[in-house]
């Protein structure tokens, strides 16, 4: 068989992801802050944007023509002046009246009590508070003075330059705090810093048993064990009962099997639980008290309000920039003879990009609008009543209601928030697989998760609820679900198992 080439139509349709379309969709799955970056960005490199200022979104179209028009005046009279250099404004108009100088006399007061106000002055801070009497006055306390908060690491170096050591040993210090890991535990053996510092073992196992006596204590341990050894030395407690269980029970301890340590020990169950007492009041993870966690603040982007019998909706614009094209850049465009084909096609590229950003705003604001609105209809008794009443629900009834694609949906609900009647919510939270109940009807996942933990949180902590036995109580609340899915939820919302939630008690 002969090989030839040959021509041949064909028509085909395929989508094609320009810029613009990639933008839009990029802004469609931005968060709040993150949009609010991303138009501050362009703003910066775009000048055919600009904002528009509160007066004129304040006031009404009378009154926002004719500001527009005294700016539009102000601006031709702005370039008549520039055009026009020699006329000089700065002077005294001589036909202007003359204005009197205005003095200011300096006068003491006769009603200051100059000696109490030199004793306060002069008084040290080793005075207390009340007696200088600083509770009555407005000044914010001394704690309000300090934006940074102390972490780990700061805190130990600290008391490590405080320390008498040489200065070999506080560089072996210096390693071993730089080595710690959140929970205030050595990352690093004893041979790695050895080899990083190039001193002995033996000089670094002396700085590591002081470092693991700073406070807090038991840092630098390089396990549980150790880290509670350490702490149960501080407290004087060797050769204790405690020691011995932690020496050696740590498992057992760890499982709630204290009959078993009981019988190893040969000791009564009593004395156990005294001792397990005490374990429980020591710090498996020192460090996180210096933890440098701080408090996420999360600005929802759509209210949800009850009105009447209905629900309104209400987008959150506080802060969004209301953006427009610059009028002036386009009196440039209309004035062909002066502006070069260079000038008019970088103006014509970035009046195109910001008229783009301007509409995908808008069908982002829109396309939210109506993915919450459907989410309203779909969970509106969620909204009136609660959890327990909230309803599955998945991407496609939503798509379908609003007739768009699911990754629309999708990319609209990631990272957006909604205050609602019943509390603040992600997007994405109402959106659950369902749970049959015996009598056949379907219930949300996260429904099913709260009825567990109400259950736990009301169980006997003597003898607390096996996954089997929530399975049973769950059936006779109406509810089909599987051990193993107990046992997963539970799991997911960081409930212990029922032989660690037991607590054995002293009678």
């Amino acid at each position: 068989m002969a090989l030839e080439l040959r021509q041949s139509l064909g028509l085909t349709q395929q989508l094609v992801m320009t810029p613009q379309l990639q933008q839009a969709i990029k802004l469609l799955q931005l968060s709040r802050l993150e949009l609010l970056e991303t138009v501050s960005q362009e703003m910066e490199e775009n000048p055919i944007l600009e904002e528009q200022s509160q007066e004129e979104l304040e006031g009404d179209d009378g009154a926002g023509a004719k500001k527009e028009e005294k700016e539009k005046a102000l601006q031709e009279s702005q370039e008549i002046e520039s055009e026009n250099p020699s006329v000089d404004d700065s002077g005294p108009d001589p036909d202007s009246p003359s204005l009197p100088e205005v003095t200011v006399e300096e006068r003491v007061r006769e009603d200051v009590d100059w000696e109490n106000y030199l004793s306060e002055y002069n008084s040290g801070y080793s005075e207390s508070f009340s007696e200088r009497h600083y509770e009555e006055k407005d000044a914010p306390s001394f704690e309000n003075f300090t934006a940074t908060r102390t972490d780990l690491s700061s805190h130990l170096l600290w008391q490590l330059n405080m320390s008498n050591l040489e200065d070999e040993k506080k560089e072996i210090g210096a390693n071993i705090i730089g080595n710690l890991n959140d929970d205030g535990y050595l990352d690093a053996t004893v041979e790695e810093i050895s080899l990083t510092t190039g001193l002995s073992i033996d000089h670094v196992k002396v700085v590591l048993d002081l470092v693991q006596n700073f406070d807090p204590v038991g840092v630098a341990a390089r396990d549980t064990r150790e880290c509670l050894l350490i702490q149960v030395a501080f407290q004087n407690l060797n050769g204790t009962l405690v020691e011995k269980i932690i020496k050696d029970h740590l498992k057992d301890l760890e499982e709630k099997r204290y009959h078993r340590i009981a019988d190893e020990m040969g000791v009564p169950i009593q004395d156990i639980l005294t001792a397990v007492a005490a374990i429980q009041e020591l710090d498996p993870k020192p460090g996180r008290i210096y933890a440098a966690e701080e408090t996420i603040y999360v600005t929802p982007d759509i209210y949800v309000a009850k009105m009447g019998d209905g629900f309104e909706i209400i987008q959150n614009e506080d802060g969004l920039p209301k953006l427009r094209i610059n009028a002036y850049y386009k009196r440039i465009l209309k004035n062909r003879r002066r502006v070069s084909d260079e000038t008019k096609a970088y103006i014509q590229d970035k009046m195109r990009s910001a008229a783009w950003l301007i509409k995908s705003i808008h069908q982002r604001q829109r396309t939210l609008y109506r993915v919450t609105e459907s989410i309203v209809k779909f969970q509106e008794e969620f909204l009136d009543k609660g959890i327990a009443y909230l309803k599955p629900l998945v991407l496609r009834d939503v798509a379908e209601d609003i007739e768009m694609h699911e990754s629309t949906v999708s990319r609209v609900t990631t990272n957006k928030y909604v205050h609602t009647p019943q509390g603040l919510f992600e997007l994405k939270y109402f959106f659950n697989s369902s749970i049959s109940r015996v009598n056949g009807d379907a219930l949300a996942s996260e429904s099913v998760k709260d009825q567990i933990r109400k259950l736990i949180n009301a169980e006997d902590k003597a003898k607390p609820l096996s996954d089997r036995g929530i399975e049973n109580m769950m059936r006779e609340l109406n509810i089909k679900v599987a051990r193993r899915t107990v046992a997963k939820y539970r799991e997911a919302m960081g409930i212990l198992p029922s032989r660690k939630r037991k607590e054995i008690r002293i009678s």
